[in-house]
């Protein structure tokens, strides 16, 4: 008999090979972001990327799937956050092997493969087993015991909680059978699997769906029931390996031992290391998924969640006595392990280890800050004791200091103090409230009914990849949003034909322009939309005459401009291949605009594109150009397109069929708009701006065709006028620019020395000015036509020339007036200058700060001076 397997690797390929030998597909891992599921955050199990299919929604050309699938469970119901690190089965993020029959087999092979493969294959003692299932399922209960032949006292009914699952409230749903390993009892302890006393382990859940549940909570029978199952991989490696944690496997030891060489701590020191320990050897793994798989931290949605395991993994590591980045290095030992069976671990591997790196260091700028914030409040709380901290104070820690509120309870719950949920939550609810005031008359616009409606009854075809006119039916009118029968001229409207050869606005591409005309009156449509799916809206104005529902129409789309959408939106296409070819493939589409004169697109990147990178861009864009390669268009499913190496573009949502644009073998997209039939069209391609746009996001600004050259033209016309104004050739510009800036610099080197001079011969007048007050020398005064720098300078030579004392200089301007406060060395401790700048600006309408030796402040009402001058004499004299 074989060995069974041991290490996970080994573990995850034999479950694989099992059933793809019987008739299985054998299924890529799906991203943790699900695709057009907008119900979940994450994928959070195996039957995830296969959910459409149960649903009746899509189709596959297989029957029967196996996957290894990539899982977070961090969110939502599905989170395990809080036990992570604390229980030795509990992950954010795992692997949940699973096979999956639609409409194929049912209960019978799903239990005898499961049963097979355990005992068999896997060699696990039968012994050792038991099965549950649900408490009326009484064909899968005969099926363990007569098929099976499980003993009936190791098979429990359970009740719905435990063995029934369902996809929501409706929907497709059914019972479900589990097969666990008995760890053994204590001696006075006796339960069933839905025991949380750590005897279970739950290796395999065989979901089977055969009913649907409605609104009423009727279920019927489905007509082609089907199954879903999910083994998790770290369970069932903690078996096959004789360990009793998960974090004793092989799946963690090597990111464990990695923690413990970084923080100099050993396991088995004290339970609360322990736990930090499990814990960064956890997060880990799933920041690294998560970046992979296109998330950026932020402070929202998935994003803030990737920030979320982030920080809190940084929090252990200070817990450990990690002070630096460190994360990024248990990372790194997790693309190691994990690499060979995700190899989009080690395409990105720069780019994850820099996020995370970086992630880190801003972390822990701010996380000294908050942990004091967060010590004062807790003395304060044990003085008036009280046992939980206020939610406004809960919310200024995340606001501020970027603390999640878990990462607050953990070190709250190490003093046995909680937090006040509800109270956060108001401050959480007060702040979204003040985003949406500011958002207010920002353009956004919502589907209104009226769209939804005329969407029901009309299904507009687009036709404008065949050309650029069309005969139609206006089927549908809107007048200032209302719909209508007829409107005249002058009337602003939205109209809607049955057919269309009008690009609406979509996957960043502009809506087109021109004209729809009839036997009444004509439109001039200035931008044409989709609202709803399956809806396109021409917006425009009558120009001439009336224009009336049910009237036949021609409409014509303006040329030039679709031209021009068409060849910055293939030079789009060229431009995202070129990033991913220069930069890596980590440099994903974040947004892009595509307009007839000019394209923007965003994308994921950590550093700034120098010069060279964008010259090896552009000139792979404008080789590919010059190759002048057809055009490549085909339909296919989804999963096909992307399984053939398609690019999705992000936040764009795609339906079971898609249209895949190809130019060679180097640029391949899932897209619907408008392209030119070869390269050669787009003519040239300029990057004329790079920049950052958010954090780990980079914006390229580019033009082609004749916008490029007339940009090129107007740069020409702007350096000849250069030469003509400084009576240089063009060929001599930068050297005749150097040498005026040569000699600028002279000038302005000259001038200061001039102005230094006749500071240090106010100072030595001003100096006479200084005045005894409390035991000290203060010179408090106004001085003309002096700012920024040129103030600083006179404080610190009156300050020198004081010896002991205290220098308010007061600056008058149009409008306000600028100070600057100096205190000698012997005196910052008892008057440390920004707290004595702070008071003196309140009286002259203003406030500042700075450092104990010197402090700069600016005010609105100069006629105060005086009063301000009195209040820092009253602060000396108060010492």
């Amino acid at each position: 008999m074989p060995t069974p397997p041991r290490r996970a690797s080994e573990i995850r390929e034999s479950f694989l090979s099992f059933f793809e030998a019987r008739g299985h597909r054998r299924v890529p891992s799906a991203p943790v972001v699900p695709a057009g599921d907008p119900t979940l955050l994450f994928t959070n199990s195996g039957m995830v990327p296969f959910k459409r299919v149960f649903l009746g929604e899509e189709t596959r050309d297989y029957s029967r799937a196996t996957s290894s699938q990539k899982c977070i469970r961090a969110s939502g119901k599905h989170n395990d956050l809080e036990n992570v690190g604390r229980t030795p089965i509990h992950h954010t993020f795992f692997e949940m092997l699973g096979n999956f029959s639609f409409g194929d087999y049912f209960k019978e092979e799903a239990i005898e493969w499961a049963w097979e493969l355990l005992t068999d294959v896997w060699q696990i003692p039968p012994e050792r087993l038991v099965v549950s299932v649900f408490r009326d399922d009484d064909e899968a209960y005969g099926l363990w015991q007569d098929r099976i032949g499980v003993p009936a006292e190791k098979i429990f009914r359970l009740g719905e909680e435990e063995n029934f699952w369902s996809m929501g409230d409706t929907g497709p749903c059914g019972p479900c059978t589990e097969v666990h390993y008995d760890r053994g009892a204590r001696a006075d302890h006796t339960c069933d699997p839905s025991c949380d006393c750590g005897r279970w382990s739950e290796l395999w859940n065989l979901v089977f769906m055969q009913f649907n549940r409605g609104a009423s909570g009727e279920m019927t029978p489905l007509p082609r029931p089907c199954v879903d199952t999910g083994a998790g991989l770290e369970r069932n490696a903690s078996v096959l390996q004789g360990v009793e944690s998960d974090y004793d496997t092989d799946v963690f030891r090597p990111l464990l031992e990695r923690a413990q060489e970084l923080s100099g701590v050993s396991l088995g020191e004290t339970e609360d290391k322990d736990v930090s320990l499990r814990v960064v050897a956890d997060h880990a793994r799933s920041v690294a998924f998560m970046l992979a798989d296109g998330i950026l931290p932020s402070n929202e949605g998935r994003g803030y969640v990737l920030r979320r395991i982030l920080r809190r993994a940084a929090r252990h590591g200070v817990l450990l006595g990690l002070e630096e980045p460190f994360l990024y290095r248990v990372s790194d030992t997790s693309i190691d392990e994990l690499g060979d069976a995700f190899p989009e671990l080690r395409e990105r591997r720069a780019y994850i280890l820099e996020r995370v790196r970086r992630e880190e260091e801003r972390f822990l700028e701010t996380l000294g800050k908050g942990l004091g914030v967060l010590e004062d409040e807790v003395r304060a709380l044990r003085a008036r004791q009280g046992t939980e901290l206020s939610g406004e104070v809960v919310f200024r820690l995340y606001d501020t200091f970027g603390f999640p509120v878990d990462l607050t309870e953990d070190i709250l719950r190490g003093d046995g103090l909680s937090v006040d949920h509800a109270g956060f939550e108001t401050s959480m609810a007060e702040q979204r409230a003040r985003g949406r005031a500011a958002w207010k008359g920002s353009g956004q616009q919502s589907v209104g009914e009226v769209y939804a409606r005329i969407a029901a009854d009309v299904a507009v075809e687009f036709r404008g990849y065949e050309g650029l006119q069309l005969g139609s039916a206006i089927r549908a009118l809107l007048v200032d949003g209302v719909p209508a029968q007829n409107a005249a001229a002058g009337d602003p409207v939205e109209v809607v034909t049955e057919e269309t050869p009008f690009y609406p606005e979509s996957g960043g591409q502009v809506g087109d322009r021109g004209s729809i005309q009839t036997a009444s009156g004509r439109i001039q449509v200035e931008d044409t939309r989709k609202p709803v799916d399956g809806l396109v809206v021409h917006v425009g104005r009558v120009v001439e005459g009336e224009i009336h529902v049910d009237e036949p129409a021609e409409l014509e789309v303006e040329a030039a401009r679709r031209a021009g959408a068409i060849r910055h939106h293939t030079g789009t296409h060229l431009l995202h291949a070129a990033l991913r070819e220069v930069l890596g493939p980590q440099a994903v589409q974040r947004g892009s605009l595509v307009a007839p004169d000019r394209l923007r697109f965003d994308f994921t990147h950590d550093a700034p594109v120098s010069p060279q990178e964008l010259e090896r861009i552009e000139d792979l864009v404008n080789g590919w150009i010059e190759d002048n390669v057809p055009r490549r268009e085909e339909s296919m499913g989804y999963p096909e397109a992307l399984a053939a190496g398609a690019v999705a573009m992000f936040g764009e949502k795609y339906g079971d069929e898609v249209r895949v644009i190809s130019f060679g073998d180097f640029s391949k997209e899932l897209c619907g708009g408008t392209h030119a039939a070869t390269t050669g069209e787009v003519g040239l391609l300029k990057v004329v701006a790079e920049g950052g746009v958010a954090s780990g996001v980079r914006r390229v600004e580019a033009l082609s065709g004749r916008d490029a050259l007339e940009r090129w033209r107007s740069q020409e016309r702007t350096l000849e006028r250069t030469a003509h104004l400084l009576r240089s050739p063009v060929s001599e510009l930068t050297t005749r620019i150097e040498k005026l800036l040569d000699e600028r610099r002279t000038l302005e080197r000259d001038l200061e020395a001039l102005r230094a001079g006749q500071r240090r011969e106010a100072s030595g007048d001003l100096v006479t000015r200084a005045r005894e007050v409390g035991g000290h020398r203060v010179l408090a005064t106004r001085v003309e036509g002096v700012e920024g720098k040129q103030l600083r300078a006179m404080v610190d030579d009156l300050r020198a020339r004081l010896g002991s004392g205290i220098v308010l200089l007061a600056a008058p301007r149009e409008g306000g007036v600028s100070l600057a406060l100096g205190v000698t060395p012997d005196l910052v401790k008892r008057f440390p200058a920004g707290r004595l700048i702070r008071e003196v600006a309140a009286v002259v309408g203003g406030k500042g700060g700075g450092r104990p030796d010197f402090a700069q402040a600016g005010g609105n009402d100069p006629s105060r001076l005086e009063e301000a001058f009195s209040r820092l004499d009253a602060l000396v004299e108060a010492g």
